[in-house]
């Protein structure tokens, strides 16, 4: 019953990441690319922008000046913890946050991606 529990909000949030990037895109983080190339503004609003926007299911909403309040308690279990949670999911966030093809790598620059854009 649980595992049902967590696929209903999967697919919940997923809707919402659909709905959510075609209606509201233009509002739209400065542009930010790692050294290979890897977009992370384009995959925060492909697979993160839903609920980090709006901070759906609690997650911590990425806007400018909201740091201390949003992630300043995540942020001080250590990136390590917080790259676990991202990796293997945690409350209603899937695993990797519904971006399968994202690596590590990607994850990680997604993550350093909202946490400035909230300073």
């Amino acid at each position: 019953m649980l595992n049902l529990k967590k696929l209903i909000q999967s697919l919940a949030v997923a809707a919402v990441a659909v709905f959510a990037s075609a209606s509201m895109a233009d509002s739209a983080l400065q542009l930010a690319q790692t050294s290979d190339g890897f977009d992370a503004e384009a995959k925060y609003m492909a697979s993160c922008f839903a609920c980090h926007s709006t901070g759906a299911a609690g997650a911590p909403k990425v806007e400018a000046g909201v740091y201390d309040d949003q992630w300043a308690a995540r942020m001080e279990k250590g990136m390590e913890a917080v790259m676990a949670n991202v990796i293997n999911g945690v409350g209603a966030m899937p695993a990797k946050g519904l971006c399968f093809d994202c690596t590590d790598a990607d994850l990680q620059a997604l993550v350093d991606y909202m946490v400035e854009a909230s300073q």
